[in-house]
């Protein structure tokens, strides 16, 4: 898999825009104290800068170039310096939210085991009225529909928690490949994902959801603005085959009463339960040790699992992206004193229902040959 060429204008490696944050930036005895926006912030006040702008637009504030200033769009009198660093991104550790928060819903202990494909992603077909043949890495003609509805949903859900500006620009981001192959829709999806923006995070908060009977409408109300953006992230076009055989790392800041919960599992090594949402996990167990009190060692059987390092804007996070619909078991629990840390072992694999089951758990298929065999017993 190659990386994301063509939104080289959009990436981040280079630019980082900073502002002052500590509680008086204007005081002369108070040590400066500068944080980051964020990478979508980036993108939006580097690309007005590059143009010769006198000012950018986030969605609380105004970036003056002129003076360099953050200017509060509610009180013009509350400004903050602000400074623009040119050089490599030097991330080494993970992002804490992307990689710590728990896997499944925390309402409930475990998301319930389906067949391989997430309901979400089955309900957002059917939400599209399309035929089980009809995936965009099938189907090329329904790609600008699907890019344009998966914009359209990103803005209307950015515009409801006050994120319209940074929706707008990753919407227009995934507009420039409405009439490219599925490959470079599929590369810019990866790339919006891998930002710290909200996208992630709503997407993800939403598909945890499925299975918990209390929230169902919830994650039914979000099929039509984040399913469309939701298929064209499943539907991996360069994953040709399952990944077997490899370990990944997630850690995580669990209570005593959810590691129970896995301790409980152990004690049936034939039940298996699943993730509805996208994954995210490191090949790196050192870096998933960073933070928290427990450390999820997911040994792969075979799965869909998406490398994301190639793409992401945080290629040191090395991260692999598991795919709603992934089954596990929980195979042990240890502590370990060393590390003053719980380890919690888990076996995964890629859940197939009935008759798929012997077809599929011998041989490798990529996801789009198998969508319609299966969406036919729908």
């Amino acid at each position: 898999m190659g990386g994301v060429a063509s939104t080289a204008s959009n990436s981040l490696k280079h630019v980082e825009w900073m502002w002052q944050s500590n509680l008086n930036p204007w005081s002369k005895s108070e040590p400066a104290e500068w944080s980051h926006y964020s990478d979508v912030e980036n993108l939006i006040i580097e690309e007005e800068f590059s143009k010769k702008q006198p000012r950018a637009t986030l969605d609380n504030y105004y970036i003056d170039f002129n003076d360099n200033l953050q200017i509060s769009k509610f009180d013009e009198n509350k400004k903050r310096p602000i400074k623009r660093f040119v050089r490599e991104r030097e991330d080494q550790r993970l992002r804490e939210e992307r990689f710590m928060d728990l896997p499944v819903a925390s309402t409930r202990s475990f998301g319930g085991e389906y067949g391989w494909i997430s309901p979400f992603v089955i309900e957002v077909r059917r939400d599209l009225a399309l035929q089980p043949e009809e995936l965009p890495s099938n189907n090329k003609s329904i790609i600008p529909m699907l890019v344009e509805k998966a914009a359209c949903g990103i803005i209307e859900e950015g515009k409801r928690i006050g994120k319209q500006h940074e929706a707008e620009k990753l919407a227009n981001m995934l507009r420039e490949k409405k009439n490219k192959k599925m490959k470079e829709v599929w590369k810019c999806c990866v790339y919006l994902y891998s930002l710290e923006s909200f996208l992630y995070k709503t997407l993800n908060a939403t598909m945890r959801l499925v299975g918990d009977k209390e929230h169902e409408k919830i994650w039914r109300s979000k099929i039509r603005t984040l399913g469309p953006f939701c298929l064209l992230l499943w539907d991996d076009p360069y994953n040709k085959k399952m990944k077997t055989n490899t370990t990944l790392y997630r850690g995580a800041e669990l209570k005593p009463e959810q590691i129970a919960a896995y301790e409980e599992m152990v004690k049936n090594p034939d039940e298996y339960r699943s993730f509805q949402a996208f994954t995210s996990c490191s090949r790196s167990r050192e870096k998933a040790e960073q933070f928290g009190n427990t450390v999820f060692i997911m040994d792969v059987l075979f799965a869909f699992i998406a490398d994301l390092r190639g793409l992401s804007e945080y290629p040191d996070e090395e991260e692999e992206l598991i795919t709603p619909g992934v089954c596990f078991r929980v195979e042990r629990v240890e502590f370990n004193h060393k590390t003053n840390k719980y380890l919690i072992y888990l076996q995964l694999r890629q859940s197939f229902s009935g008759k798929w089951e012997q077809i599929f758990s011998h041989d490798f298929y990529n996801i789009s040959s198998i969508f319609p065999k299966y969406f036919h017993s729908y």
